[in-house]
Order: C-alpha cells, then structure tokens, then sequence
C-alpha cells in the first residue's frame, strides 16, 4: 500500500516530478541509439559477407571453367590416335582464349619420357619445317640436362610467341611438380603442386599450373602398373592469378576491399608447409583484423588444394550518410516519444473523468473497427472466391493454349522426324541413329507437355466429376504405391463446374498431404449424393493428425480446403488422432443439377 501511495504522489498533477520523465526518456533514448548503431552495423557486416560469398562464387566459377578448358583438351588428345604440333595450334585457335578466358595464359602438352627412351625421344623433338613456320625452334632439346629416370618435357605450348623458349624444358625437375604429375598420373585425376610459375611475361609467382595426364587410347587403366604403362604425356593449362581474381573482385559494390589468397597446401591431411600468399590486392599493407573492419576467411578449393580467401574492408566503406546519422535520429525519436509518452500518461493520470471518457470513446471505435472488420474480411472471402474462380478459368485456358499451340507444333515436328528416321534408316546409319534420338526427345517433350496441361487442370474434369475422382485416385496409387479405394453410389453425378473443381482440388490437396505426412498403407475415399447433398469423405489409416499441425505456421492446405468448401456454402470437418489416421469430410447442398452442355473435346495427343 505505501508503495502504490508513493506512486501515486509521483505522477500525481499536483506535485509533477519532470526529472524523472527526462532520466527515463534519456534513458530510452541511449537503447534507440545502441539497438540503430548494431543493426546498422549488422546490416553492413551481411551486405560484405554477401559480396564476399559473391566473390567466392565468381573465383570458384571461373577455375572451373578453366578446369573444363583442360578437360576438353585432354579429351581431344585422347580422341586422336596421335596429336601434332599443327593440329593443336588449329585446336586451341578455335578457343580464342585471349577473349573467351581472359585469365589463361597458356595450354600446353608435356611428353612423359623415361631414361631409356631419352635419346629416341631427343631426335625427335627439333621442329620439321612445317613446325618451324609455326615458331618452334629446330633446335630444342631436353632442359635441365641432368639425367633423371622421368622426364615431363614441353613440346607444344599455344600461344607459341610468348612461350617459345618453354620448348623442350622438363617441368619436373622440381619436386613438388613432379610429385604432383606423378599423382595425377597414377590416380588418373587432375594435377596441381601449388608451385608459382617462373615467366618473364607476368609477375614473379603471379601463375599458376594445373594438369591432367594422358594416356594411350585402347589400353587398360584400371591398377596404378597399367596407368603408368599407358601414360604418354600430361595436358595442361597457365593462368594467371591477379588477373582471374581481379575480375571477381570489380563485381563488389564497394571498390575499397582488400583480397589476400592463400595456398595451405593439398587436402591430403598430412603435415603442411606454411601457407604461400597467392594475391594480395593491396600489397604491402599489413594483414590485420581492427575493430573498425569487417573482415572473413572463405574457403577455395583449387582441385585438391586448399585456398583460404581473406576479405577485408573499413567499415566506414559499407555506411551511408543516412546510417551515420541514423543512431542519433533514433536516439531523438525515442528521447522525444518517450517524454511525450510520460507527458500523456502524466495528463491521464491526473483526471480520472479523462480517462473515463477516453475509454468510452476507444470502445466506440472498437466496436466500429470490428463492423469494419467484419465487412473487410466478408469482402476478402468474396475476393478470395473471385481469384480462385479466376485462377481456375486462366489454368484451363493456358491449358488449353498450351495443347493448341505447343502441342501441335510438336506432333508437327514429331512426323516431320519419323519421317526423316525411316528414309534414313538404310542410306545413312548415323543420321538414322540422330534422327532416333531427336524422336526420342520429341516424345519426351510431349509427354512432359501433357503432364503440364495435366497439373494446371485435369482435362478429365470435361468428362464429370466421377470420372477426374476416378482419375486422380488412379495417379495417386501409381506415385503412392498405396492402396486407394472408392467408394461410388451414384453412376454419375451431375454438378457444375465450379463445384466439381472445388471437389476435384480438395481432393487432390488431401491425397498430397496423405502422401507428404500421413506414412499411410491405406486410403478410402467416399463419394455420394444424398438429398440434394454431395458429400465427400477422405480417411487414411496413417499417423493422424496433431493439432498443432493444423496451425503450423506457412501450412495453408488444409486452411485452402475449408475456404473452398465455405465459399460453396458447404460444411468441412476435419478430423484425426495420434495413431488413429485422418478423416476429411465435405459437403455441399446441390440441390439443382446443371444444364446439359456439350463437354469441350478432351485435350490428348494423337500419336
């Protein structure tokens, strides 16, 4: 009680205390500030890690163009029985790397060569006249000269001009090289030691390598003895990495962030070097983490290799003029509603007549608001019934587009290429066998055609209701597998096509959720008209329904079930226990059957 007096005494407007309503205010004021300044900085921290993700995405997309690059040029290595300098100048032409893969610097052919076929090799490796009008040397031979058990020798590198003293250098006079190529050899897969490529086209450590081996065609390649036994060279590609993450780096907003690419060293699990700086964007400026940064670590993977990306902004790069003086607008706004708010409940406080009449007028509006809410929500019901009649009337007429137009044309093109399969069968074989293949798509694309125009609306719904219940009960055992009877005791019911649609789709969103939740074996569906009533009863033997999956929260199925059949005038009920299955149950008064109309032509292709 000595509380609720000293209370009193404080709000009382006799003895106002405005010290309090200031401290409060500043007070509420101070939280706007705090909650602005972290949700700005939130913000901007998700909008960085989001250009980041994006920049990830970018690098990761562009090696693995890089990679399909090498794949395809190992696949026209292993088409060919053999492979000449000329023909792989015409091959990596037709690339146009310099525009297509701004980043590739070379792609180039090594030939594996042992101790013993060195000297057979050497004669061999000068360039004929032919090769010399390309550019390469007549006079190359095998460097470093050290003699070596294996050698990986370059003997054809395009471009040509920038590369020409590459001619003839063994890439695996290094280790890592060499341990790589061998792993790829051995394994059959892609290649890369992480090892920067020495050039005096590009920056020191600017490129890089990847490599895929080569094997003799028509020779075995299941064990390790028999890919080394096969092996005759390796494929591979240069790149150069500041200009394949530049690329990735101009697509971020904010042009101030910084890229540090690191190699880690391969995902074999065992003990790893330091990590080797690949890129720096920024270079010469010391890697940090200050608080007035965002910055974040994001995975590569470089075939096998482990890169870590490491991005990096200030924070002041991400903010707005609006953001910066944001925080202190809020601070305003709350220090100015919450005086007001203490001055409002201050004057209320302070005339119990005030209150009083305040009260009867809020309940004024309430009960207008509620006139107005119930007209509101009978008008939605009405708009609601509207689209969905809307929604029914354009899925029947895009069905029915889709049939006139699209399907047409394919049964057109269908004869058209039976046509061209049968002259075709004796005179030309591989044409005959394309022309099958191309039918085979045709009666693929119009089977999915039909599925289509089946999903917008069931072209069985023309031939009554029975037969689309008929219908859809047979589709549902045949996706199901579970066993689905109906129950008939008119041989034909006549409705509109309003309703017969509405029953037709509730139908259909209960075997769905059945099938989706239920984990059914059985399924009973009853269907009747009695006294002007039609009725439909679905029951499933599943794992019934809990309620609160009837509320749960982006679940509008068996809400869209009650609304349809409420917008008929009809009664739903829907029904179920834990362990007991589920039981939906419709009616509608349809005390007057329709007129006989002609039924429009069922939609098919006639094949």
């Amino acid at each position: 009680m000595a509380a609720f007096f000293g209370a009193k005494q404080l709000f009382s407007s006799s003895r106002p205390v405005w010290w309090a309503g200031v401290l409060l205010s500043l007070g509420i004021g101070g939280l706007f500030h705090l909650a602005a300044d972290r949700t700005i900085d939130y913000d901007a921290s998700e909008r960085f890690l989001h250009q980041a993700q994006n920049a990830q995405y970018n690098i990761n997309s562009r090696i693995n163009a890089y990679t399909d690059v090498l794949r395809g040029t190992a696949s026209f290595f292993h088409a060919s029985e053999s492979v000449d300098r000329d023909s792989f100048h015409r091959y990596v032409s037709g690339l146009d790397i310099e525009h297509q893969f701004p980043a590739l610097d070379n792609i180039n052919y090594a030939q594996y060569v042992t101790a013993n076929g060195r000297a057979a090799f050497e004669r061999s490796l000068p360039a004929s006249s032919r090769e010399a009008a390309l550019g390469y040397p007549a006079d190359a031979a095998i460097s470093p000269s050290e003699l070596r058990d294996e050698y990986w020798v370059l003997t054809m590198i395009e471009p040509l001009a920038e590369f020409r003293e590459k001619i003839g250098r063994d890439i695996s006079y290094r280790l890592p090289v060499a341990h790589a190529l061998a792993q790829g050899r051995d394994h059959g897969t892609l290649s890369a030691s992480g090892t920067p490529i020495n050039s005096v086209h590009q920056p020191q450590g600017a490129g890089l390598a990847l490599r895929l081996p080569i094997y003799r065609p028509g020779m075995p390649l299941d064990s390790v003895e028999q890919r080394r036994a096969a092996c005759i060279g390796s494929v591979g590609i240069g790149f150069s990495v500041p200009r394949l993450i530049q690329a990735a780096l101009e697509q971020m907003q904010v042009r101030d962030t910084r890229l540090v690419l690191y190699d880690s060293g391969d995902l074999s699990g065992s003990a790893q070097p330091p990590a080797v700086r690949l890129f720096d964007s920024k270079p010469g400026t010391p890697v940090s983490r200050p608080h007035d940064q965002f910055s974040v670590t994001l995975p590569i993977d470089f075939n096998n290799r482990h890169w870590s990306a490491y991005f990096s902004t200030p924070k002041a790069s991400w903010y707005s003029r609006f953001d910066t003086w944001l925080p202190w607008l809020a601070m305003a706004c709350g220090f100015t509603g919450s005086l007001l708010f203490y001055l409002l409940f201050h004057t209320l406080s302070s005339s119990r007549m005030r209150a009083v009449k305040m009260a009867k007028e809020m309940t004024r509006e309430l009960r207008t608001s509620q006139a107005r809410l119930q007209q509101s929500h009978l008008k939605l019901r009405r708009l609601a019934a509207h689209a969905d009649q809307i929604k029914e009337l354009e899925r029947k007429r895009i069905a029915r587009e889709i049939h006139d137009d699209l399907g047409q044309n394919l049964l057109v093109l269908r004869i058209d290429v039976d046509m061209l399969c049968t002259r075709t069968r004796h005179r030309h074989p591989r044409l005959h066998a394309r022309a099958q293949h191309t039918l085979g798509q045709i009666d693929r694309t119009i089977k999915s055609v039909r599925h289509i125009i089946n999903d917008l609306r069931p072209t069985v719904l023309d031939l009554g209701l029975n037969a689309a219940v008929e219908w859809q009960i047979a589709q549902f055992r045949q996706r199901s597998g579970m066993m689905c009877e109906l129950v008939e005791h008119q041989a034909e019911i006549r409705i509109d096509d309003h309703c017969a649609t509405a029953f037709f789709r509730v139908l259909q969103e209960s075997l769905s959720n059945i099938l989706q939740h239920a984990h059914a074996s059985l399924v009973r569906v009853d269907l009747r008209q009695i006294d002007g009533t039609l009725r439909m009863t679905i029951s499933d033997n599943g794992i019934g329904l809990r309620d609160a999956s009837r509320n749960k929260a982006g679940s509008f199925g068996l809400v869209g079930i009650e609304e349809r059949i409420s917008l008929l005038g009809g009664s739903c009920a829907i029904t179920g226990s834990p362990n007991g299955g589920t039981t939906v149950a419709v009616s509608v008064p349809v005390s007057r059957a329709p007129s006989r109309e002609t039924p429009e032509p069922a939609m098919e292709f006639a094949l």
